[in-house]
């Protein structure tokens, strides 16, 4: 009894792996009964797949940003963290409706001017005009930065539209 179970095992096995009568996945219509392979035609653009990318896909391509500055800052907070500051500001908006808020540098090398860093508070509007109670208007953001960039910075600065807020290192 033990060497039959292993002998069976095996030879069904190797037979399986034939392609006569012998296989028993071929005895209720397997691959020789003579059903043709259907050609399916193979689309050479598949829509999941990103028309360019790669390392350098996305170099020709320049994101405009759609902000306005928020109506006004009311508070503006330096928090220390390993390797920089976080710079929190918090702003209230004319409407309601504002999205995607940001702190825009003012320069295009974010270096300070006179010792001061200033960052303009903006969001993009949606097409809503409704007012609201001031607390459906407040915005919050922060945004890292790091000891390099402060070098020379005393004051922090962050304008609104209608006002501005300060903070010291």
């Amino acid at each position: 009894m033990r060497t039959i179970v292993p002998v069976l095992l095996l030879s069904s096995l190797v037979v399986s792996g034939c392609s006569t009568r012998a296989n028993p996945f071929n005895w209720f219509g397997g691959d020789g009964d003579g059903a043709a392979a259907v050609a399916v035609p193979v689309e050479r653009d598949n829509p999941l797949i990103p028309e360019r990318a790669g390392l350098f896909s996305g170099i020709d391509e320049v994101f405009v940003y759609p902000g306005f500055p928020v109506d006004t800052v009311t508070g503006v907070a330096v928090e220390r963290v390993p390797g920089g500051v976080i710079v929190r500001a918090t702003g209230r908006a004319a409407v309601q409706g504002v999205y995607d808020v940001r702190l825009i540098p003012s320069n295009e090398d974010e270096l300070p001017v006179e010792g001061v860093m200033t960052y303009t508070l903006e969001a993009v509007r949606s097409q809503s005009n409704v007012a609201g109670a001031p607390a459906t208007r407040d915005l919050i953001v922060a945004r890292k930065v790091s000891d390099q960039t402060l070098a020379g910075t005393r004051t922090i600065r962050v304008e609104g539209l209608q006002n501005a807020q300060t903070a010291r290192r």
